[in-house]
């Protein structure tokens, strides 16, 4: 599946990308979180959504593929987690450091739709605290996965629409992307107040993205 990339495609993608690097890095405590798409046309990871650390400048920033945590777990198309980056192979740290943020830590895990790596979410510096026995690596790959079903769900009703060349004619998104992101509230560990507030917010969101979208 092919993806616009949201420097070109219009607000609603761009804010569903932001809304989910918010949640990943409330969800962790993390200094940082963002997504990095594929360009299709040459293979690139380009920071599309980030927030945190480098919110504000690295959008657009872009590495060749099988750069660094990112480009294994793209390449490799499994979530890793780094607690240690000086002692990780995979960790590229002049590209790190072209970012101006070297983390200590990172967790990344591959967007998936229709069986191909469309992109990365990447956390930085996530906290200890205990979240529940699925682990960090079991979260942050249910995560991406529920996240990237929401992302191909917002695809696939652009490419019906494109296809009937009528907005009207396509079915209404906004309840069924609730009811995906809901699925993410529910299946996600237990979290502070805070971060399930945030992922409430998402919901309603994407609840209105999507229900715009055929507006």
């Amino acid at each position: 599946m092919s993806i616009d990339r949201p420097a070109s495609a219009d607000i609603p993608q761009r804010r569903l990308l932001q809304s989910i690097v918010e949640v990943a890095r409330s969800v962790f405590g993390a200094a940082a979180a963002s997504v990095l798409l594929v360009d299709q046309d040459n293979g690139d990871l380009v920071f599309e959504a980030v927030a945190g650390e480098g919110e504000q400048h690295l959008l657009g920033t872009r590495f060749p593929s099988g750069t660094g945590i990112a480009g294994w777990a793209m390449v490799s198309g499994q979530p890793l987690v780094i607690d240690d980056v000086s002692e990780s192979h995979q960790f590229a740290r002049k590209a790190a450091e072209s970012t101006g943020y070297v983390p200590r830590s990172i967790m990344a895990a591959p967007l998936i739709c229709e069986g191909d790596c469309i992109g990365v979410l990447e956390v930085l510096d996530h906290d200890s605290r205990e979240r529940c026995d699925l682990g960090d690596m079991a979260s942050l790959g249910l995560l991406a996965t529920e996240m990237a079903t929401v992302l191909e769900l917002l695809l696939r009703l652009r490419s019906l629409d494109a296809e009937r060349g009528a907005r009207s004619g396509a079915a209404p998104a906004g309840p069924a992307g609730a009811l995906l992101l809901q699925r993410v509230a529910d299946r996600l560990p237990q979290a502070s107040d805070q971060v399930a507030a945030t992922v409430n917010k998402l919901l309603v969101m994407a609840d209105e993205l999507l229900a715009g979208d055929h507006g």
